[in-house]
């Protein structure tokens, strides 16, 4: 076994193109992974497929739309197809509209359950199908402080969190005996590229969002993409094959 610690294995990351699904997606293939990128933006998937063959990985990109089920699972054996087996999986993908449970209206509330949680349903049901033809797996789930309550304008966001918990838990208790692990990393408040757009919408500028933010979570600043790699390789790695059900919390102190 090499120096690098996810040498060899196959990662499908949905969300794969921005945010934290990008960065991590570099990281894992510098620690010797392949990655299956999983998104819409083939450009920037096509991007970050140059700089993983730079470390000497490869990678693909599947273009999915995680409102089509068929989709959800054409990602996984795309993957299989390319590379042979699958042994992790990061559901990353995800959308936080403003969503109050006194204002929000059925279409916003079934595009956010649809994406959020029913696309990472099947996700992971096509992950554990060929996870126990490879002997096991990792899935992580991302999750959000919201996921304990949420914030007033966040409610079927802070749903959509809550169940992925509930997923997380019912894949790590029944599934535990055929090595296919399940955890859920909750995020902080992170200045990704919809969070930034998200606030400009608002009249926020990103500088105005991090003093914001800085004034508001008990550690003092926002969290940043590099603030997650190394719970992510972790997760993914063997040195975590015994670490299922487990909550992880990087959210600066924030516990909403």
């Amino acid at each position: 076994m090499g120096d690098k610690r996810l040498d060899g294995k196959v990662i499908v990351i949905s969300g794969g193109t921005k945010g934290v699904g990008r960065a991590v997606a570099e990281e894992y293939a510098h620690e010797g992974a392949n990655i299956v990128i999983g998104g819409r933006d083939e450009a920037a998937a096509h991007r970050i497929i140059r700089t993983i063959q730079t470390y000497g990985s490869n990678g693909i990109f599947v273009h999915t739309e995680l409102e089509d089920i068929d989709d959800c699972r054409k990602l996984f054996d795309e993957a299989v197809k390319a590379f042979g087996k699958i042994d992790g999986f990061f559901n990353y993908a995800g959308i936080t509209p403003v969503s109050g449970l006194e204002t929000c209206d059925v279409e916003t509330f079934d595009r956010i359950m649809n994406i959020n949680f029913r696309a990472c349903f099947f996700c992971c049901q096509q992950a554990i199908k060929y996870m126990r033809e490879n002997g096991g797996g990792s899935i992580v789930l991302t999750g959000s402080a919201h996921a304990w309550g949420g914030q007033k304008d966040r409610a079927a966001y802070a749903c959509s969190k809550g169940v992925l918990l509930t997923l997380m838990e019912h894949i790590a208790h029944n599934y535990a005996d055929e090595q296919i692990r399940c955890n859920y990393l909750t995020l902080g408040w992170t200045p990704t590229e919809g969070e930034v757009e998200f606030r400009k919408i608002q009249g926020m500028s990103e500088s105005q969002l991090r003093k914001k933010a800085a004034g508001i979570l008990p550690m003092g600043r926002m969290l940043e993409r590099a603030d997650y790699i190394e719970a992510l390789i972790y997760l993914m790695s063997d040195e975590s094959s015994m670490m299922t059900g487990s909550t992880f919390r990087i959210t600066a102190g924030e516990y909403i």
